[in-house]
């Protein structure tokens, strides 16, 4: 029964009973854990006071072989991110980017690009950042790390608009068939100059097309999921 101390960022907790949470951690080198914190409400215990969503802290956990929760022994609060709890647009961007995580990853192996994308995203949301620029950087980031780059291809492709195929799992032709979305090439072009620049978005980049290319990529995240989740739908609308 190995003993395991990382950092983590907490995307869901419930409460077990009076005074213990289960809780779902995005931990740095070891990915998404469950795990049970008994005791984790008292306030003289070895939790910080509990778990609340969006903070990152140091866990001490033991992992048992066969056993769905882990369990978490110590709790040691690093980070609170207070504008996620003030600010709606915040708040909804935080859930949704929980939500991912607790979605598409599965196992408890590392991702250590989508942990430093997640510590960014919450970082730059506390300190103000537009919240369309941070969630793009985010999703981008995230999906090239899971190995869901989409394919940006423009090569023989002309015309204002393009399309984007789930299927073919990026550009294609705009051939006006239900089963491509129409796309703006310059929304294209945001997304390429994004992957050119190792995620980050250029300062001149305009707010309408970032929320474009936003729509585009949880567009293709509904399509890999199968389903359109409610942090999706609160935050882009149905």
């Amino acid at each position: 029964m190995p003993t395991i101390r990382d950092e983590a960022v907490c995307v869901r907790h419930w409460d077990f009973s009076e005074t213990s949470q289960t809780v779902s951690l995005f931990l740095r080198d070891h990915g998404l854990v469950r795990g049970l914190a008994k005791g984790a409400r008292r306030e003289r215990g070895s939790f910080s006071g509990g778990f609340d969503l969006f903070t990152r802290g140091e866990i001490v956990l033991i992992s048992k072989p066969g056993r769905e929760l882990a369990t978490l022994t110590e709790w040691t609060l690093l980070e609170t991110f207070p504008i996620l709890r003030r600010d709606a647009a915040a708040n909804r961007c935080g859930w949704y980017l929980a939500d991912l995580i607790g979605r598409f990853l599965h196992q408890p192996e590392p991702h250590p690009a989508t942990w430093t994308a997640t510590v960014t995203a919450l970082r730059e949301l506390d300190r103000g950042v537009d919240v369309d620029r941070v969630l793009l950087a985010f999703q981008w980031r995230m999906l090239c790390d899971l190995g869901y780059r989409p394919r940006l291809d423009l090569d023989g492709l002309e015309g204002d608009t393009v399309a984007f195929s789930a299927e073919s799992g990026g550009v294609v032709e705009d051939s006006g068939t239900p089963d491509r979305w129409r796309v703006r090439r310059t929304t294209i072009e945001l997304l390429d100059s994004i992957a050119s620049g190792e995620g980050v978005i250029s300062e001149v980049a305009e707010a309408a097309s970032v929320g474009r290319a936003n729509r585009l990529l949880a567009t293709w995240v509904r399509e890999l999921l199968g389903t359109e989740t409610v942090p999706m739908r609160l935050l882009f609308g149905s």
